[in-house]
């Protein structure tokens, strides 16, 4: 037990609870974020009961195989975010960092098939945050988890990148390293999701074939190239440099962003229950 102890807080200072001050800090955020959906979910399902005139039919809108596949995903990517903190735990940085990356891929192919769903209900099925109740309280919700979701993958990736961060870092040569690290990741996201997205159009427009591939890449060569350039950059960034300043030491921060990315999971599961499968199990209006 007194070895556990060790592993789960190396630097942890005693405290009154024996819990570190900064984890029960999180908790407590993590209490109001949970009143806020909490909120927000009650809200569209107290809004269901009595449809108005005009409110589009969910069953009619959702596409559930989409959502059924990006909840899928983002339970996934709370394994790989419990074995990056397994791994600092123990000290094993490049297996905390790989186990971050695939999180953070997870993370954006959930958020890509929340773009792709939004972009079907508005210019598809023509539903607006203002143009029905349903409509104002879906994407309200939705779109809050969707928020919550990016600044997760945000700070995922402040955190791989910190973990290269040398033992003996000077300060500007440091920080001008992590910038560049910071603008090839977001490069390589905005470039990735563009072209991911412009494919799965083009696919469910012509079906993949060849000629569909063909056009595809005259009209989008470009920025799937500059996706593999920005991830090879990546990739050599990746690579050991020496000694680094992270290791079980900085678990505590690992295990904060662990708690964070969990929470967002559970409330997904939530509101893919609440708010996707309700619909089809019983009908909005039908509830008396």
């Amino acid at each position: 037990m007194n070895l556990a102890a060790t592993i789960d807080h190396p630097a942890a200072p005693s405290t009154a609870t024996g819990i570190p001050n900064k984890k029960i800090l999180f908790w407590a955020f993590l209490a109001s974020d949970c009143m806020f959906f909490g909120t927000l979910i009650s809200t569209h399902l107290v809004y269901r009961l009595h449809p108005p005139p005009g409110n589009p039919v969910p069953t009619q809108v959702f596409n559930i195989e989409l959502t059924s596949f990006s909840t899928f995903i983002l339970l996934m990517s709370s394994l790989m975010m419990a074995l990056a903190v397994n791994a600092i735990q123990r000290g094993q940085v490049r297996t905390m960092r790989s186990s971050i990356l695939v999180t953070i891929a997870f993370g954006l192919i959930f958020l890509g098939c929340q773009v792709f769903e939004f972009n079907d209900f508005v210019f598809e099925k023509h539903v607006t945050i203002t143009n029905s109740i349903f409509g104002s309280t879906f994407f309200t919700l939705t779109g809050t988890h969707g928020t919550h979701v990016a600044v997760g993958v945000f700070w995922l990736t402040l955190m791989y990148i910190r973990s290269f961060k040398p033992v003996d870092a000077t300060g500007g040569a440091w920080v001008g390293r992590a910038v560049v690290h910071l603008l090839l990741f977001a490069l390589t996201v905005v470039l990735g999701m563009y072209s991911a997205i412009a494919f799965a159009h083009a696919a469910l427009a012509h079906g993949v074939n060849a000629t569909m591939l063909a056009a595809f890449a005259n009209s989008h060569g470009v920025a799937v190239a500059g996706t593999f350039l920005a991830a090879a950059g990546l990739r050599w960034l990746g690579m050991a440099h020496g000694a680094v300043d992270f290791d079980a030491r900085n678990a505590d921060d690992v295990e904060s962003m662990g708690l964070y990315w969990h929470f967002v999971d559970i409330v997904w599961i939530v509101i893919f229950t609440a708010v996707y499968l309700l619909e089809y199990v019983i009908p909005a209006g039908q509830v008396r």
